[in-house]
């Protein structure tokens, strides 16, 4: 008998069926995953019918709100989810006919924008046989149909069947330009409530908390101005508009040019977890991934930042 007939033949479910469950597990919503793969809902089930018929296994738990995997259908979500993700890659190199690899990462917009972009040439120098593609967005992507290698999300870690890799030693902090500061006598926490404050919309920590972190109140102070981006924040505390809440990772090159600094000292500050590297587990086995996360690490380190 030959060697290629001692190979094991696996059994493989409909594509379409597999493309669907993963959409969904997703989603949480069929109608949503049917928007997504441009089918309707009733497609949509009928895959995910098909597919528990074919295993034998029920891969979700349906409710009024949605469906949620069962522990079956995690397990199913991890070690497929990946798979299918390689042979999307697989197929664009070869109908692009890609000789060099691509590294594609989508960030949030402000830490894209403030903190990796101004690096990447750094990375390119280190890495001068990779192609790069950053996007940026608040958009929640989806790795296997848009092409995503590492995902840098802004928020709280709710992604249980990624690989995650959290940004540590971030606050936040409250900034100001040195002019503004020469305009305003601040020197305790509750003078702010005679200042401007510049309300940045995405940050895991508000005013209110912060006052509140400091047992102040701040029942009835209104906002001069308010931001859906941090970097318009920062930009806004810049020009002497007002005072700024904001991140310390983000606003690392204001700090460094001397453009920002900070109102008060570090004990007032307020540690978050606010950025993570995400990606599926069989992400991290890539070359390309591998390279980066060392490069992100090492260039966090510098200001005693680490993943």
């Amino acid at each position: 008998m030959s060697q290629d007939l001692n190979k094991k033949v696996f059994q493989i479910p409909p594509i379409k069926s597999i493309q669907a469950f993963v959409q969904v597990a997703h989603c949480g919503s069929i109608v949503n995953a049917s928007e997504i793969l441009n089918i309707t809902s009733s497609a949509v089930s009928h895959h995910i019918a098909s597919l528990e018929k074919y295993l034998g296994k029920r891969l979700f738990n349906r409710t009024g709100k949605g469906v949620t995997l069962t522990v079956v259908g995690e397990q199913y979500l991890r070690e497929t989810a990946g798979a299918l993700n390689n042979i999307g890659i697989a197929t664009e190199r070869v109908m692009s006919n890609e000789e060099q690899q691509c590294l594609r990462i989508h960030s949030s917009p402000s830490f894209g924008l403030l903190w990796l972009l101004s690096r990447l040439d750094k990375f390119r120098t280190a890495n001068p046989d990779l192609q790069l593609n950053l996007s940026c967005s608040y958009e929640a992507l989806h790795f296997s149909r848009d092409k995503i290698d590492v995902d840098i999300r802004h928020g709280y870690n709710t992604w249980s069947t990624l690989d995650v890799k959290t940004i540590k030693n971030e606050s936040v902090m409250v900034l100001a330009s040195p002019e503004f500061l020469t305009k305003h006598r601040i020197k305790q926490p509750s003078d702010l409530l005679d200042c401007e404050l510049i309300r940045s919309e995405t940050t895991l920590v508000q005013w209110n908390q912060w006052f509140a972190y400091n047992d102040i109140s701040m029942s009835n102070k209104n906002f001069a101005l308010s931001f859906d981006r941090s970097y318009m924040s920062l930009e806004a505390a810049c020009l002497g508009l007002g005072v700024a809440l904001e991140s310390n990772i983000l606003a690392q090159e204001y700090l460094k040019q001397n453009k920002l600094v900070p109102v008060f000292e570090s004990s007032l500050n307020i540690p978050v977890n606010a950025h993570h590297l995400v990606f599926p587990h069989n992400h991290a086995k890539h070359d390309r991934v591998k390279r980066f996360l060392n490069w992100i690490q090492a260039e966090l380190a510098v200001s005693d930042i680490q993943i």
